[in-house]
């Protein structure tokens, strides 16, 4: 079987499930990894032939994508901000989407490097993969981060990816934590210690199930996706209270967001006294990002004013 063969093969089985560009960039990409061929030999070796002893496994490969199965799941890695994170089947997924979130943070912590002069402490909070603080980890020197989520299986992979990306001197902390419970987060992390607390928590409203593909709702966590249409905010508000306990007079607090709850989303976190808030759109122009400072939130902490539900 030549290349050519084995992506027109692949684009027949998969039509009707995915677009034709998606088809055909899936089938080479299952080349690459299990043939090891460059990303461009299928294009200017179209008639490379496929050793034989690697037929089954491509074979087996295309039977999982036309049953909706990731591929990132088949692979057993996802590509994200310029490293190969590995994921599974009780993990969600990295997004391209959110490397934009992580750059937005790089960058803020560069304009803000007077302020940040000593080690920067982080939380990801429900962290899934460890795809956002563990790409933060590599790019910043000297990080000490936290990561906590509710799966037992997210906090696995992340421990995977930290051994696998992670230089030896970033200080890395991995707990179990519900994010709605009743446990304190100083159990964890010290009473204003951050500097950032970033988390992309569920946010996908359950009526918006039927507009998800099969791939996301066949294998992807639920857990890590929906929310209740009665109250879509849950996570947020209750990770901007966190935010009250643990950040930094200077910290700053960034969310992914869903695009529908934007400006609702920058309305709670100024009810709760954060300020300079801020909603990014993506590259695709939806609002998907919000950054808070927490400065004079502290400062109404410091002056007496109290907050139910911290």
């Amino acid at each position: 079987m030549t290349y050519t063969e084995f992506i027109n093969e692949t684009d027949a089985k998969l039509a009707g499930l995915y677009g034709p560009e998606e088809r055909r960039a899936m089938a080479a990409r299952l080349l690459q990894h299990f043939c090891g061929i460059s990303r461009y030999e299928h294009i200017i070796e179209p008639f490379g032939t496929i050793a034989p002893e690697k037929i089954p496994v491509l074979q087996r490969s295309t039977n999982e994508l036309a049953m909706a199965r990731p591929l990132q799941y088949i692979l057993g890695f996802a590509e994200f901000a310029g490293n190969l994170f590995h994921v599974e089947e009780g993990v969600l997924i990295p997004r391209s989407e959110t490397e934009e979130l992580v750059r937005w943070i790089l960058s803020e912590l560069k304009t803000n490097r007077d302020i940040y002069r000593t080690e920067c402490t982080i939380l990801d909070a429900a962290c899934g993969s460890g795809c956002i603080g563990v790409s933060l980890a590599s790019s910043l020197a000297g990080l000490k981060l936290y990561m906590c989520d509710i799966s037992e299986k997210a906090l696995e992979v992340t421990r995977l990816n930290i051994n696998k990306i992670l230089k030896q001197d970033s200080e890395c902390t991995i707990f179990k934590y519900d994010l709605l419970g009743e446990s304190p987060i100083t159990d964890f992390i010290p009473e204003g210690s951050l500097d950032v607390l970033v988390s992309n928590p569920p946010y996908v409203r359950d009526s918006e199930k039927e507009q998800m593909h099969r791939n996301v709702l066949e294998y992807e966590p639920s857990i890590a996706l929906f929310v209740p249409d009665e109250d879509p905010l849950k996570f947020y508000r209750a990770i901007a209270l966190i935010g009250m306990k643990t950040l930094k007079a200077s910290g700053m607090l960034f969310f992914e967001i869903n695009e529908a709850f934007g400006k609702d989303v920058l309305e709670m976190l100024e009810s709760l006294g954060y300020s300079e808030t801020e909603l990014r759109r993506d590259l695709n122009g939806r609002e998907r990002m919000v950054k808070a400072s927490f400065s004079q939130c502290r400062e109404s902490l410091q002056d007496g004013q109290s907050h139910a539900g911290i």
